[in-house]
């Protein structure tokens, strides 16, 4: 099956439904008043999906991996944010571990897109 649009793979809409949860998340009204961390999250999980996209939107693989692998450093870095949030009180362990459940699938199906790009003979346009 060839995929033609970004909005068809996996990764990009697990990466969609994080960001949508940790926006929903910093309108809490402890964690809204903290504008710096809400401001990094948003956008370190905003910067995931974001860089999915662009990185499929691209013409060759070599491309599309070193976008995937800022995903994944982006994907990281909200994971971590999740531990600052608990850690500050503006969620809860059961909204951390879903955070981190997520952030750990995005990080394994990064990881394999990137070794199945690698490993393929097309060099083009993706799958």
């Amino acid at each position: 099956m060839k995929i033609h649009v970004f909005e068809e793979l996996e990764i990009w809409r697990e990466a969609r439904g994080l960001a949508k949860i940790i926006r929903e998340l910093t309108r809490k009204d402890g964690f809204k008043t903290d504008f710096r961390l809400c401001r990094q999250i948003t956008s370190s999980s905003g910067s995931t999906m974001d860089n999915i996209a662009e990185g499929f939107e691209r013409d060759g693989n070599r491309e599309f991996i070193q976008f995937l692998s800022i995903a994944k450093g982006s994907n990281g870095e909200t994971r971590s944010q999740a531990y600052r949030s608990f850690d500050a009180g503006f969620i809860n362990e059961d909204e951390l571990n879903d955070i981190l459940f997520r952030t750990e699938n995005i990080r394994r199906k990064i990881s394999a897109m990137i070794q199945y790009l690698k490993n393929s003979e097309r060099k083009g346009n993706k799958f």
